[in-house]
C-alpha cells in the first residue's frame, strides 16, 4: 500500500514539475495578448485585449503581419484590460500571423496569434440547388401532375379500405 502511494505521489510531482516548466512565460504580471476570434476569415473584425499594461494602460497594436496595419488598445470596462480592434483585410492569405501590442508605459511587448482561413469556421456553408438522387422530383413542380398523383393515392387508399371492410364482414373478395 505504501509503495503504491509513493509511486503515485512521485508521478504526480513529476507531472506537476514538467507542466510548470512547459508553461509559457509572458512576463512578471502574467499578461498576454488575447486574440478573439483566434481563427478568422478575410474581412472579419478581430478584437484583442491584454492585462499587461496595467490599470488604465494603453498600447499600440500592430497587425501589419496580416496586412491590417497599426491600431490602438485603450482601457476597457474590465479592470486592468486594454482592448482594441482591427479588420482582417479581404486580401489576407490563409496562414498564422503574429499580432503584437506594446504598452505605452514601460514598453512591454505581448504577442498573440491569428489564424486566417478562407472560409470562416463559424459560418457553415449552406447547400444550394436540389439533391440529385434520380428518384424524387423527376416530374418537376407542375401542380397538375401533383394533383393527379394525390388523386391516384386517394383512390388506392379508398379501394384498399373497401376490400378490407368486405373481408372483415365475410362477404369474400
Amino acid at each position: 500500500m505504501r509503495r503504491t502511494v509513493r509511486l503515485l505521489t512521485g508521478t504526480a510531482l513529476a507531472v506537476a514539475a514538467a507542466s510548470g516548466a512547459a508553461a509559457p512565460a509572458y512576463g512578471g504580471d502574467g499578461g498576454s495578448l488575447e486574440v478573439y476570434p483566434s481563427t478568422a476569415a478575410p474581412g472579419a473584425q478581430v478584437t484583442v485585449n491584454t492585462t499587461a499594461c496595467g490599470d488604465g494602460g494603453t498600447a499600440a497594436g500592430d497587425a501589419s503581419a496580416v496586412g491590417a496595419g497599426r491600431f490602438t488598445l485603450a482601457p476597457s470596462t474590465h479592470e486592468g484590460d486594454a482592448i482594441g480592434q482591427f479588420k482582417v483585410p479581404p486580401s489576407a492569405q490563409p496562414g498564422t500571423y503574429e499580432i503584437v501590442a506594446e504598452c505605452a508605459e514601460g514598453g512591454k511587448k505581448v504577442t498573440g496569434d491569428l489564424v486566417v482561413m478562407l472560409a470562416s469556421a463559424r459560418q457553415p456553408a449552406h447547400p444550394r440547388g436540389s439533391v440529385k438522387t434520380g428518384v424524387g422530383g423527376a416530374l418537376g413542380p407542375d401542380p397538375v401532375q401533383t394533383a393527379a398523383g394525390v388523386a391516384a393515392l386517394a383512390v388506392a387508399a379508398a379501394g384498399g379500405t373497401w376490400l378490407l371492410h368486405r373481408r372483415a364482414r365475410g362477404d369474400g373478395i
